[in-house]
């Protein structure tokens, strides 16, 4: 087996990065397929914390290439910080480390203009968003007037689209009372990222079918989560791209054959980040204990994170949504002080128990969760090396989980440095 896809079973925020690394180890490729860097990936090595948006989590691990597919929106200022800081702690991310799809999107300035305009005007209605401007950059792409990082290395195409462009826009930001966005700055600046990041550009799709046909083993990494999807997801309090494993595809240029795995990750208790829907929130004590344990702060905009007990029923739908074979538990060692546990098993509406997240919000405002309870643990398992040497609370939780889900555990994260994981089974040995 050659090709795993892993993606988030919740609302983001699950611990994709730490599972990435740890399975990196065994990766020849690391794909970011999707997402803009409104996504924060984390990643702890001897104590040191690194923080990826755009850039993929193996890129630490020497011997893997790493790729940013085409379905990525890449702010290229952000991008080339993020080589330069690595390349300064001693990192080599060379053209032949890093490589960029030459069909990626470009988030330009007056996208993250328009962002931060919408949500400040939206007042009572507001998103949620990053303000980064992803998703104003994915509508341009829809509507066929954006920008590919390819286009940076032709400057007379690029200013001729540039002076139409930016005419429509800063007619829009007028609205918004915004200050216009200047052309020449826009034009001067973007040229110079083109520049630099011409020799990162290249067919990523040409370079995945040589991969897979050669047998090299391709981790495809997935940002946010199922339920942030656009499509699927609890809209309009979403991303603005499918963070389903399916469009691994369409974000890459791999055909769906090529598909061997889906992984999913699974916190051992449910955040999220933002507005929208939350049926096992905690608004008490217990959800603020919760955060302060988990450290549950946004890594790209440091906002706290809502918490609550794990939910199943949101797992279990992402399994469908996802063709999820296999689970890796992350931030088990958080729940490690708490005397009783609880997991929401079903929900009931109006009088009725159901198995599944109803599509309408005003439906989901009336969900009132079903749980099982379990007892806690009050040992630290961070450096506990097998998985029978755990507490029997802790894997009688695990094996609740796996029971009600019907699908196994492959990795146990139990603490935020690399080697605070139990592998459990290699999934590219599935």
């Amino acid at each position: 087996m050659s090709a795993l896809v892993i993606v988030g079973t919740q609302w983001g925020d699950e611990g994709k990065g730490k599972i990435i690394d740890v399975l990196t180890e065994r990766a020849d490729l690391v794909v970011r397929f999707q997402g803009g860097n409104n996504a924060g990936h984390t990643i702890v090595i001897n104590q040191k914390k690194y923080i990826f948006h755009l850039i993929p989590s193996g890129i630490l691990w020497p011997q893997t290439t790493c790729v940013i597919g085409n379905g990525v929106v890449v702010d290229p200022e952000v991008l080339i910080q993020e080589i330069e800081k690595l390349e300064k702690e001693g990192f080599k991310i060379g053209p032949g480390k890093l490589l960029i799809s030459e069909k990626a999107h470009t988030i330009m300035p007056y996208h993250k203009a328009l962002d931060l305009a919408r949500e400040k005007k939206a007042k009572k209605n507001k998103i949620g968003t990053t303000g980064r401007g992803i998703g104003p950059c994915y509508e341009d792409k829809v509507a066929r007037k954006g920008f590919r990082l390819i286009d940076l290395t032709y400057p007379e195409f690029f200013k001729e689209k540039l002076k139409t462009i930016l005419e429509e826009k800063n007619f829009i930001l007028k609205y918004f009372d915004v200050e216009p966005i200047n052309f020449e700055e826009v034009y001067e600046k973007y040229i110079k990222y083109g520049e630099y990041l011409k020799p990162y550009l290249t067919d990523v799709s040409k370079v995945l079918w040589e991969a897979k046909r050669e047998n090299k083993k391709i981790l495809f990494e997935g940002a946010q989560g199922t339920f942030l999807d656009i499509d699927h997801g609890t809209y309009p309090y979403v991303t603005s791209s499918n963070t389903l494993a399916g469009n691994a595809c369409c974000g890459a240029g791999i055909g769906p054959l090529e598909i061997d795995m889906v992984l999913g990750v699974v916190k051992a208790y449910t955040t999220r980040v933002g507005e929208g829907p939350f049926p096992t929130e905690l608004k008490d004590e217990l959800g603020e204990r919760l955060r302060n344990r988990g450290f549950e702060f946004g890594s790209t905009t440091g906002r706290p994170r809502r918490c609550g007990w794990l939910d199943l029923v949101l797992v279990k739908t992402a399994i469908r949504l996802n063709s999820i074979k296999a689970l890796a538990l992350t931030k088990l060692d958080v729940l490690s002080e708490f005397e009783k546990l609880k997991i929401c098993i079903a929900y009931e509406y109006e009088g009725e128990i159901i198995d599944y997240l109803p599509s309408s919000l005003i439906e989901i405002a009336k969900l009132k969760p079903i749980y099982e309870e379990l007892p806690g643990w009050k040992k630290d398992i961070k450096n506990i090396k097998k998985f029978e040497d755990l507490p029997k609370e802790t894997k009688n939780y695990i094996k609740t989980i796996e029971e009600y889900l019907g699908i196994p555990f492959y990795l146990i994260s139990t603490g935020p440095e690399r080697e605070n994981c139990l592998i459990l089974k290699n999934p590219f040995e599935n």
